[in-house]
């Protein structure tokens, strides 16, 4: 990253699949939540090692503990956190997304919040809110009750922005700024004016969804066309260089919201065998993201050199 002049890395440090952070605060999270609790793990001293490396080298790391989907491997350490999925009257016996109508998920998410803002010193923690399956939250009795006594209806993207807008309350006592995906903008969730929108969907037609999010005066992030673990034939690169996270339509005042692109690896195509073609991909990103950064717009936040 630093010889590329990248200056943010994205810690997506948790996922459906593992919980490998180690927690002081709720360590049965790793425990019982990791590939392995002692060998798949990071501990407080590689979290530490990792923000420290990264400082030296200008590089801000922002983690992102995304709920309340994509939380299945929290559940395993944290008793009532998830929701009960049912098959007609019964539990089907797996689980949902974090529950949101229990008091006991908001205590836990205030606790264990307030570690991460102590942990890492960034400005920014990334909250997630992306791809929500609703079908648990629809078989559950309890959270169909609990949208008739809210008024909500039938429509589960209410009780999804209920939750994170709790959330949000939690993380902005910690005095953290957020970083959300798309969706939670999308669904309506009152966010304070500073929250950073990832914009990630609407391939190709992301401008669409740029267009919205800075003419609501929120700052922009573009992911969309730059997911290297993304599978495809031919020359993929040229699409790539060529995506302008600013070519959309809009006033110079919007474009001016738009603080950059991310460069997004995932996992499922991704190991030992090529990952680091993929990630030199980086070399050609970097004239394609870097150039669209002002530094003079917001002094000291960025680095740029060109």
């Amino acid at each position: 990253m630093a010889m590329n002049k990248f200056n943010v890395f994205h810690w997506h440090i948790v996922d459906d699949q593992s919980f490998p952070y180690m927690s002081r605060t709720f360590p049965d999270l790793s425990q019982k939540g990791a590939y392995h609790p002692f060998t798949h793990v990071y501990t407080p001293s590689d979290v530490k090692m990792v923000i420290e490396f990264a400082r030296m080298r200008g590089i801000r790391v922002i983690p992102e503990f995304d709920t309340p989907g994509h939380t299945q491997s929290w559940g395993h350490g944290i008793k009532d956190l998830l929701t009960p999925c049912y098959s007609g009257s019964s539990p089907s016996g797996t689980f949902g997304p974090v529950n949101p109508i229990l008091n006991s998920s908001y205590d836990f998410m205030t606790q264990f919040f307030k570690e991460i803002s102590t942990v890492f010193p960034d400005a920014y923690i990334h909250l997630g809110g992306d791809e929500v399956d609703f079908s648990c939250w629809k078989s559950n009795p309890d959270i169909q009750k609990f949208m008739v006594q809210q008024g909500f209806g039938t429509d589960y993207s209410k009780l999804e922005s209920f939750y994170i807008q709790r959330l949000l309350d939690i993380v902005a006592a910690t005095k953290k700024g957020y970083m959300v995906w798309q969706e939670v903008f999308d669904n309506g969730v009152k966010l304070k004016a500073d929250t950073q929108i990832h914009v990630w969907k609407e391939r190709p037609q992301y401008q669409d969804e740029m267009a919205k999010v800075t003419a609501a005066g929120f700052n922009a992030l573009l992911s969309t066309p730059w997911y290297l673990n993304r599978i495809s034939y031919g020359q993929d690169w040229v699409n790539i260089y060529k995506a302008d996270p600013q070519n959309f339509t809009g006033t110079d005042a919007q474009k001016k919201l738009v603080i950059g692109g991310e460069a997004c690896l995932w996992g499922e195509y991704v190991d030992a065998t090529n990952l680091t073609p993929r990630l030199w991909y980086d070399i050609l990103l970097n004239c394609t993201i870097s150039r669209f950064i002002d530094c003079n717009t917001v002094p000291g936040r960025y680095r740029c050199d060109e």
